[in-house]
């Protein structure tokens, strides 16, 4: 979600069960079905896949929760309607919500989906950006609303942003095949994506991998939730666990399902399939095999705390709940 509103709008267009006794979380009643809310971070994709799984298996149903995936979009931001209770759970990242708690918003970070942000400086071939020191001299192709992203990474590898020529652009592949620009600020995810599907090979340079410690694709609540609704709360990240486990097992059938699940958002199966793939090593790591998807600790909030406070915001290290998460997986 880092980045202008528009980021993602190319994607709108051109697997194995795991028991709950894995979790250690016996089923809720299926009875009383709670309606609940997730708000997601933007428009249906597989970027959202191992909730379309925990919804299409019925494994929210099983413990309880009607649950309603809300998707986001430029007019639908996530933070207000976690707020005002329309949520019980937004899917965020740590940028956005320190930026809400600072104007006073009463969230926790619950757990976090991505494990490495999936920011990076995407090339071509003929001019490669494999570190941060290669910049230099190049033309960037970026909103200039990241202009905060650009200067963090610089100042964390000791590149002097000055050396740099920063072009905006929309967020598109073209400016690069065009030669306007000598490497674009994207996500792994999307950009990289549109060009493989065009046939042409790019180079991206992870930026997490350069100290761009920023976690993405993070669960919010509010602390009233936390208060009152605990049980919800652990129910419906039971679900996201099994729903993401799923995934990891096939990806490529998270990727269909969720073609099948939205046939009016315009998705292209292919660029479903490679958005999934290149979602795997973002979102799980030995961390997660060790402790169970959704896991941070405490040096990684030390490590996106600096990194906050180079794009401006200042948190502190009880921003991050891992009560709810302890319980999912039984810790």
């Amino acid at each position: 979600m880092p980045g202008p509103l528009t980021r993602r709008t190319l994607l709108g267009t051109g697997a194995a069960a795991v028991g709950a006794t894995a979790l250690g979380l016996p089923p809720r009643p299926a009875q009383a079905q709670t309606p609940v809310g997730l708000q997601l971070s933007w428009l249906h994709s597989a970027q959202f896949a191992g909730s379309y799984i925990a919804l299409d298996r019925g494994w929210w149903a099983a413990r309880g929760l009607d649950v309603s995936l809300l998707p986001g979009g430029p007019n639908a931001p996530v933070e207000p309607p976690v707020v005002s209770g329309t949520a019980l759970v937004g899917v965020s990242a740590a940028d956005y919500t320190a930026a809400a708690v600072e104007q006073g918003a009463p969230f926790k970070i619950l757990g976090v989906a991505m494990q490495k942000n999936p920011f990076v400086v995407a090339s071509l071939p003929g001019t490669p950006v494999h570190e941060p020191a290669d910049l230099v001299g190049k033309r960037i192709g970026m909103a200039l609303a990241n202009t905060p992203v650009l200067q963090a990474l610089c100042q964390l590898n000791g590149v002097d942003i000055d050396r740099i020529t920063m072009v905006p652009t929309q967020y598109s592949a073209q400016p690069l095949l065009a030669g306007e620009v000598d490497c674009l600020l994207c996500w792994e995810t999307d950009l990289p994506v549109a060009m493989e599907r065009q046939g042409i090979e790019s180079l991206t340079m992870l930026m997490a991998d350069h100290g761009y410690v920023l976690q993405s694709q993070t669960y919010i609540a509010t602390e009233d939730s936390l208060a009152n609704r605990r049980a919800d709360l652990v129910a419906l990240l039971a679900g996201e666990v099994r729903g993401w486990e799923a995934y990891h097992a096939d990806p490529e059938a998270a990727a269909d399902l969720t073609v099948r699940m939205y046939p009016d958002a315009g998705l292209d199966p292919e660029t479903q399939r490679l958005q999934a793939a290149r979602q795997v090593p973002l979102m799980f790591s030995d961390l997660t095999d060790a402790h169970g998807f959704g896991w941070w600790t405490d040096d990684a909030v030390a490590a996106n705390i600096e990194t906050l406070a180079l794009l401006g915001r200042t948190v502190s290290p009880d921003l991050w709940d891992r009560s709810i998460l302890e319980e999912v997986h039984g810790t």
